[in-house]
């Protein structure tokens, strides 16, 4: 489609490859292209875009060239736009007219389209039936410039661009009709090369003013046409209607003059004036923060705030899952939203029966001990945990793709409300992955994730293991761990928020010491403290962690101690 004159002759078709009711534009060599599902389809034939019977009786437009005018175009006549509240010395200025049938109701809009040496070269028509556009003659369209240019002068202070003729001329109207306007000519698809093809007319202005529907598409064309001219050169509209001619539509003209002039400098995306933030600077409801259930974590990270990645790592078997699942439970009864669970290394079934436990305060985990427990405490304990309908789990055991990963993440984030995201654990979600070594695998999974994190918003609570300890002493004696100690890659502490250890000696032969957690914090980027936070004493009657005063303490000797 780039490397010939092809141009859209009727847009907002249905598709029948993914059934959407107005993705599909019909071009003028008859292939087809569906922007909802990237399909596109080439005619065995040519395609010829207009029925005989919806030809008007009247006089032709003869000033085209006769050898591309396939069909006849109907000569229509200038007047008002009623139903869009164009007037008519607008219509005049842009030289657009209007067909009628037998009964007076206008049935076409005739776009007109001048080459660079102001030949007419198209009438665009629009079907006000049905909203439909087709160009002729076939191929013409090709070689006009943007609508409505052929009415400007070259150079000036604005020059605004809409997404369509109807935005263009009222755009012109409620603007006093004082600053040119010009519409692209196939719709936002193609708005970058509409707007290369007459960059040096644009460029000639000393502002660019893109003012392009306000949804997504519209968007996304106004930031690609902004990237094509120099810095602070464009600047974009932004609207609380759809387009502009919905404004003059509704009678709202001052509404969009004030819209158009408030209309900020483009800056890539990701560049910001400060300035622009104002009171928004101080609407703390974008980020929920949530205490942890340890006073010593508290002190130093004043607890979980929505919006940032949460490391946990330690040794093999030094409690991370016990700590993990405190955290999911505490959530839950200190917080609305859903929670998300991937735990890659137990089955879903283990995953509730961890949960009831925490609630239970007793090890229901193991089957000797659920198996003595009343069928009606199992149900209420339950009830209370996943029983609420807050706990969405992933059911799957091993590795993922990164993009699987990524999607079952959003999908919990956006479809399912899930504020809180526990992903357990990083190693063993890029051990399957390959053709990459794993450093170069977790530095691609952690830039999505942190990417992620911001897109939605969610508070991601990730569990990451160590590498093996060099030296006396690993990991499971209780060696101290620092962030070089996080395995494969660095990424992990760069882009977490906060990262947190966890140290145990499980080969001590003080039963309290073994049984006892230290917390450590590695990172913390919003407050900046690091350092020992607190000690954990692990119960086997309860299989609950109890905070405590010291290493060593079993946490039933004083108040010192706090049961969660």
């Amino acid at each position: 489609m780039e490397k010939n004159d092809s141009v859209a002759v009727k847009t907002h078709q249905p598709c029948e490859d993914c059934n959407s009711s107005d993705a599909l534009t019909i071009y003028s060599d008859g292939h087809t292209h569906c922007f909802s599902c990237e399909s596109t389809h080439f005619p065995k034939r040519k395609y010829s875009n207009y029925e005989d019977d919806e030809m008007s009786s009247e006089e032709t437009v003869v000033a085209i060239n006769p050898m591309y005018n396939q069909k006849p175009v109907p000569k229509g006549f200038i007047s008002e736009i009623k139903d869009r509240n164009i007037s008519k010395s607008t219509c005049e200025k842009y030289g657009v007219r209007i067909v009628q049938d037998g009964n007076g109701n206008t049935v076409q809009h005739l776009y007109p389209y001048y080459d660079r040496n102001n030949n007419l070269v198209a009438f665009k028509i629009r079907h006000t039936a049905n909203k439909e556009f087709e160009a002729q003659p076939l191929g013409g369209l090709g070689r006009g410039v943007l609508f409505g240019e052929n009415t400007c002068q070259q150079g000036g202070k604005y020059v605004t661009i809409c997404e369509g003729e109807l935005d263009a001329m009222a755009a012109y109207e409620m603007l006093g009709s004082k600053w040119p306007v010009v519409s692209i000519r196939d719709g936002a698809a193609s708005a970058l090369k509409n707007c290369k093809n007459s960059y040096n007319f644009l460029n000639s202005y000393e502002n660019i003013v893109i003012c392009f529907d306000s949804d997504e598409h519209g968007k996304k064309a106004a930031q690609q046409v902004a990237e094509l001219f120099e810095p602070n050169k464009c600047k974009i509209v932004h609207m609380d209607l759809k387009d502009a001619s919905d404004y003059l539509k509704a009678g709202k003209r001052e509404d969009f003059s004030r819209a158009w002039w408030a209309a900020r400098t483009y800056t890539p995306a990701g560049i910001i004036n400060l300035k622009d933030y104002g009171d928004e600077l101080y609407d703390e409801g974008q980020q929920q923060t949530c205490l942890y259930p340890f006073d010593g974590l508290n002190e130093k990270l004043y607890g979980i705030r929505t919006g940032e990645l949460v490391t946990v790592t330690a040794g093999t078997g030094t409690g991370k899952s016990s700590v993990m699942r405190e955290l999911m439970h505490h959530i839950l009864n200190n917080t609305k939203e859903n929670i998300g669970v991937i735990s890659l290394e137990e089955n879903v079934r283990s995953t509730i029966f961890h949960l009831m436990s925490v609630e239970a305060s007793q090890r229901l985990y193991i089957r000797e001990i659920r198996e003595n427990q009343a069928k009606g405490d199992l149900k209420k304990w339950q009830d209370a945990t996943v029983g609420t309908g807050r706990f969405f789990a992933f059911d799957h055991f091993g590795s993922l793709k990164t993009e699987e990963i990524l999607a079952r993440v959003r999908y919990m984030v956006k479809a399912l409300d899930c504020k809180w995201i526990f992903l357990d654990h990083l190693s063993i979600l890029v051990s399957g992955l390959e053709g990459m070594d794993e450093r170069r695998n977790i530095d691609i999974l952690m830039t999505k994730l942190r990417s992620l994190v911001e897109e939605t918003n969610c508070a991601l609570l990730l569990v990451s293991h160590l590498r093996r300890a060099s030296g006396d002493g690993g990991h499971e004696e209780g060696k101290e761990v620092s962030l070089a100690h996080l395995r494969g890659s660095q990424s992990i502490a760069q882009l977490s928020d906060t990262v947190v250890a966890l140290e145990r000696n499980q080969q001590s032969d003080d039963p309290n010491v073994a049984n006892t957690t230290t917390i450590r914090v590695l990172k913390n980027r919003y407050a900046g403290e690091t350092g020992i936070a607190c000690h954990l004493f692990f119960n086997k009657e309860t299989g609950r962690l109890t905070e405590v005063a010291k290493l060593g303490d079993n946490g039933q000797e004083d108040s010192d101690t706090v049961e969660l």
